[in-house]
């Protein structure tokens, strides 16, 4: 069995890695390669681009590196066709591999796309476009494969990694000796964003909130993963300016222990509120992108007024965790809701039995599931040839 795969960034990396190993745990003989980053590769991906040559962010950005996109993807797509493999699998970064996926389709390869794309959040004519790449769709949330009813898409819950990973993450009293923090303090994690952008836009507001948070409770203790020094020195800038003399922690990485330690979490809307939930720490979300990306968005009706946006609430289909959007996100109204959040136990409570329910959900083996769906899909295109 000869596999290719094409994942983008890291998260992509890291569902190719679990759905390579379940594969060869399940064909040893198998063989891998395609567009793979560090864990693909150590899982048995032979590389032939990096994932990270996806890694790009934001319309305008796109747009200025659209040229060596179409480049990169004209590249992928013949070496595919010039070696077929029994089966192609585009992992997420759908702007890319659903492209690819379409070419490799129409001349017979199977192709399998692994995470939906969130036509639930916006674009949903893109169900079409799936189902004109792909044979299957591999959905990590179980609201998902409904949306492609009828659109000739074949679509199937397979779980969510990180909801099986995160079964033995380390409890709070763990996480705060790990991280050599006061094991009886009050403590709010702070997530500002795991990009430029996202600190440029929400970091003043985070640091103004946490301002306002520590004068009312000024025992309250805060502490900040950031994932570069870059990001890091940017957001210890805001902090200077609009919190100083407030008691903010920043660590280089290890999020999942900081939210393994914290009693409550402040954060910008994204993939952290997925580990937020499965970790059952209450929350509160906030989300700002580009005032002219905001304006296109909902001029063309490609976002709608109305719709929740933190992951946690789009699982639960109500407002489990405060939402806070564009100019809702300010360091007032996002103070105003971390300080509800701190005083209601009640509050807490609520978002934790919520949290657990939709966690245990999401943890059904997906690595696992996901190979079981390849395989299959291999077995009945070799039939079908046969």
């Amino acid at each position: 069995m000869r596999i290719g795969l094409v994942a983008g960034e890291a998260s992509g990396d890291l569902l190719g890695a679990g759905l390579v190993r379940e594969l060869r745990a399940l064909h040893p003989d198998a063989t891998f390669e395609g567009m793979a980053g560090p864990e693909m590769v150590a899982a048995g991906v032979r590389p032939l681009w990096r994932s990270d040559q996806l890694a790009v962010m934001g319309i305008f950005e796109v747009l200025a590196e659209l040229p060596r996109l179409l480049a990169l993807r004209h590249a992928v797509v013949d070496h595919f066709l010039h070696d077929p493999p029994d089966l192609f699998v585009g992992i997420d970064s759908p702007d890319f591999t659903l492209g690819v996926e379409a070419k490799l389709k129409a001349h017979g390869i199977p192709t399998i796309h692994y995470v939906s794309p969130t036509v639930w959040a916006w674009r949903p004519g893109r169900v079409a476009t799936v189902a004109r790449a792909a044979d299957r769709v591999l959905c990590l949330f179980p609201f998902e494969p409904r949306w492609y009813e009828g659109s000739g898409a074949s679509a199937e819950f397979v779980g969510h990694p990180a909801a099986d990973a995160l079964r033995d993450a380390p409890d709070r009293a763990a996480a705060r000796r790990a991280l050599q923090l006061d094991s009886d303090a009050e403590l709010v994690a702070v997530l500002p964003g795991s990009r430029g952008g996202e600190i440029g836009r929400l970091g003043p507001r985070f640091a103004a909130a946490l301002a306002a948070v520590h004068a009312v409770r000024p025992a309250t203790r805060f502490v900040a993963p950031m994932v570069t020094p870059a990001l890091a020195a940017r957001f210890a800038a805001d902090l200077a300016a609009l919190a100083p003399g407030v008691p903010v922690v920043l660590v280089a990485g290890r999020s999942r222990e900081v939210l393994a330690a914290a009693d409550a979490v402040l954060l910008a809307s994204g993939t952290a509120t997925l580990e937020t939930l499965l970790l059952a720490r209450p929350m509160v979300v906030a989300y700002r992108i580009a005032p002219l990306t905001h304006w296109l968005l909902r001029t063309f009706g490609l976002l709608r007024a109305d719709q929740r946006f933190a992951l946690p609430n789009i699982l639960a289909d109500a407002e489990v965790a405060p939402e806070l959007m564009q100019d809702d996100a300010s360091g007032e109204r996002i103070a105003a809701a971390l300080l509800h959040l701190l005083a209601d136990t009640s509050a807490r409570a609520a978002q934790v039995a919520r949290y657990r329910e939709l966690g245990a959900q999401l943890a059904i083996g997906a690595d696992r599931r996901a190979a079981a769906a390849v395989a299959a899909l291999v077995h009945a295109a070799r039939q079908d040839r046969a």
